[in-house]
């Protein structure tokens, strides 16, 4: 198991799950045309400072 090696913990698993999740929402809608580069970086930017914060 992948995670027990790592050490993460459940809180962490999740945060990191839910950033891929909205990291790869942010692209679709990047990719769809829906939004332009700069929203895009500024939602996943928003979502690394989440996930930082999970970390600590």
């Amino acid at each position: 198991m992948a995670e027990q090696r790592l050490g993460m913990s459940d809180d962490l698993e999740d945060a990191v799950a839910k950033f891929l999740s909205d990291y790869n929402s942010a692209m679709s809608e990047y990719d769809k045309g829906y939004v332009d580069a700069d929203a895009t970086l500024s939602v996943i930017d928003s979502h690394v400072e989440e996930l930082r914060e999970a970390r600590e």
